[in-house]
């Protein structure tokens, strides 16, 4: 409530009686969810709740203060609170924390959803591949082909396939882990896997390339191969994974960008974004203009920034989306982003706390994979922001306007509670579920139990 008085009083000038009508709404809503979850997952972890709900009301406060900024100065002061992206983002939080408290209801058990990982992974890969192989004007905004346009809104598929994909890797890398901790040879202190043992990472690095090269996206392509990699490496506990898809993400952009440079087609988007991510300044009114305001922007904002409400964030295209975080940084300074930051690692470290306390192998895979999931969408839009990597096309979860990407991550948050509610509950003795061989054990502290090691592992 203080920062949107704050944000009226800098940009309109006077502070209007119903600058707390959103934020009372926004209350209303988390005050309603904390019951619930209460109710429905006593055990959760209460820091996750309010560490989303900072990050997602400090998002609907900052859209409101760009509703603002886009009015003349003297219509300002009239302009409703029941309107704009900031009322628009209010009603999509109200629908995603329904959307999050229903899931939770129906997946009393989070080991339920290993009986659909099949099911599941295809759901996913469909809704990977279906902007794909849309028309163009059906699918593409700002070159990217992430969308589903329908007339008046659109939504992302993409954000609901990396929940769904995760659970396909969760209970295929339970199964698999006794094969896929194989080692054949070792090289500077790292044992490395076998060759034949590499076809998933090859699989699922060639559906990465695919988004890579057909949806023009580098940040979802990362994001789902990077998901992959690290709940490979969390099932396994061998670095060589990490080091392997490291090696096949690096080559394979590296390829597209070659290919874009001499053949061009499909691979001419990213060759593109590369070259501008390597000079901005170069085209700086044209392709680099969007990562040049960025900059300006992050550099206006210095160690303090220009207080809420007092910048120029409407300079920045796509301010309200890709580059809301430069648009907030320019007001809130370094100071206030590092806070933010810090937020967003509170709410990751928690979801790995989860995932280490819980006791079956499958909740450990799947909160591991949600908690990484929050962490490299923020490393992957930040980095393209301040020119660390190339620009993508995520949004940052919780923070950016769109009704697809706050209702997925809202799905996240709410089966990280539940897993939570899990691992945090006191010994009661619910039943097992058998995941092909690995036992995930009970509420009641029952050990996972694994077979044997093949006889054939190489040391």
């Amino acid at each position: 409530m203080v920062y949107a008085a704050v944000v009226e009083g800098n940009s309109v000038g006077k502070v209007t009686p119903d600058f707390w009508v959103q934020t009372a709404i926004l209350a209303a809503i988390f005050a309603v969810a904390h019951v619930a979850i209460r109710f429905i997952a006593p055990y959760a972890d209460p820091v996750i709740l309010p560490a989303v709900a900072l990050i997602n009301g400090l998002g609907v406060g900052f859209l409101r203060r760009l509703d603002l900024g886009r009015e003349k100065a003297g219509l300002r002061a009239d302009l409703s609170v029941f309107g704009g992206d900031g009322f628009r983002q209010l009603g999509w939080t109200a629908a995603a924390v329904v959307g999050a408290v229903i899931l939770m209801i129906i997946v009393r058990d989070h080991r339920s959803l290993s009986r659909y990982a099949y099911t599941l992974g295809l759901a996913g890969i469909v809704l990977v591949l279906i902007p794909a192989m849309l028309p163009s004007r059906f699918s593409s905004i700002n070159g990217a082909k992430l969308w589903i346009k329908f007339p008046g809104f659109s939504i992302q598929p993409g954000e609901f396939a990396k929940i769904c994909l995760l659970v396909f890797f969760a209970y295929y890398l339970v199964r698999k882990r006794e094969v896929l901790s194989l080692a054949s040879k070792r090289f500077l202190g790292i044992d490395f896997p076998r060759g034949r043992d590499l076809g998933p990472v090859v699989l699922v690095w060639l559906l990465s390339l695919m988004v890579l090269i057909f949806e023009k996206d580098l940040g979802t392509s990362l994001m789902y191969f990077g998901l992959f990699v690290v709940t490979l490496y969390i099932a396994t506990e061998r670095v060589s994974w990490l080091i392997i898809g490291l090696g096949f993400f690096l080559g394979g952009a590296f390829l597209a960008y070659f290919l874009g440079k001499t053949v061009g087609g499909p691979f001419l988007n990213f060759s593109e974004r590369a070259t501008t991510w390597l000079d901005p300044f170069a085209d700086a009114d044209n392709k680099g203009y969007q990562l040049v305001q960025s900059l300006l922007g992050l550099g206006t904002g210095g160690l303090t920034g220009a207080g809420p409400g007092a910048g120029q964030p409407t300079k920045v295209p796509e301010v309200r989306t890709d580059f809301i975080f430069s648009g907030l940084g320019e007001e809130i300074g370094l100071f206030g982003l590092t806070a933010l930051l810090v937020v967003y690692l509170l709410l990751v470290e928690r979801g790995l706390r989860a995932a280490i306390n819980v006791r079956d192998s499958f909740g450990k895979l799947f909160a591991g994979g949600l908690a990484f999931t929050l962490g490299l969408q923020v490393f992957v839009i930040v980095g393209g922001i301040s020119q660390l990597i190339p620009l993508t096309g995520q949004t940052t979860p919780f923070l950016s306007a769109g009704g697809s990407s706050l209702v997925a991550n809202w799905l996240l948050i709410g089966l990280l509670l539940r897993i939570s509610d899990a691992s945090r509950r006191p010994a009661g003795g619910s039943p097992s579920i058998n995941l092909g061989g690995v036992s995930t054990g009970g509420g009641g502290g029952a050990p996972v139990q694994i077979k044997e090691l093949p006889t054939e592992v190489v040391r």
